[in-house]
């Protein structure tokens, strides 16, 4: 893989913010307002219990398990159908969860890079979950972003990539793509033919079956020393 990317895509959770406390906030907050509104359901419900219905409910339906707002909507109205309430009230209660799973706290790294990046190449989000960019208030900072949802497949199918690239009128080689997930980010990447980056701040070990990344950082600030380096590792 040889010059310089025309174009870099970032995947979001866990990669921009620390996905697993946004989570549990905006899950602990649905699951409060069903017990001041609805108490039925969480007399019967406790988080964990709502998050095994919905891996459940995911493992029946591939369309769900892809568009992961859908399958909370479709998961609260199951639960309001069970306790005798109106299955309406799942539109509220997705209100509430998207409410809070939109307020992240960037990684330190995260705005500057970007910043600076957006006045050298065009930027992408690729993400399996549903973060909204402008919600979260990053959009300003972004070409486009691309969702499972958008496409109907989730990383690391290459469809978000595919997207991206068609989109921006360029090949899978004018590509380089930074991500957390050795499977769906790095992995993905590397099968589509982009350029990989792995993103791992807390100095996990690699996965022995798959290949390596052609880059590997703990910080976006180490994108600076890739960006126009030529070729990486193959």
């Amino acid at each position: 893989m040889k010059g310089e990317p025309r174009a870099l895509s970032f995947d979001l959770d866990d990669t921009l913010w620390d996905c697993d406390e946004v989570i549990e906030r905006a899950e602990r907050s649905v699951h409060a307002w069903l017990s001041r509104n609805y108490p039925r359901i969480t007399d019967e419900f406790d988080l964990e219990a709502m998050r095994t219905v919905r891996i459940e409910t995911a493992g029946r339906d591939p369309r769900l398990a892809i568009d992961l707002s859908e399958l909370r909507r479709a998961t609260l109205a199951w639960h309001a159908r069970r306790a005798g309430y109106d299955p309406g009230l799942a539109d509220h209660g997705l209100r509430v969860f998207l409410e809070q799973r939109n307020r992240v706290t960037l990684f330190a790294d995260v705005l500057p890079v970007l910043q600076r990046l957006r006045h050298q190449y065009p930027l992408v989000a690729l993400t399996n979950g549903n973060a909204d960019l402008a919600r979260v208030g990053l959009d300003h900072l972004f070409t486009a972003s691309v969702s499972a949802a958008d496409v109907g497949a989730a990383k690391p199918d290459p469809a978000m990539f595919q997207a991206a690239c068609a989109s921006l009128g360029l090949r899978p080689g004018d590509l380089l793509h930074a991500g957390d997930d050795p499977v769906r980010d790095v992995h993905a990447a590397r099968r589509f033919g982009a350029r990989a980056v792995w993103v791992n701040r807390n100095a996990a070990a690699w996965p022995d079956d798959l290949p390596r990344a052609h880059h590997e950082i703990e910080s976006l600030d180490a994108l600076s020393d890739i960006l126009g380096a030529g070729a990486g590792r193959t």
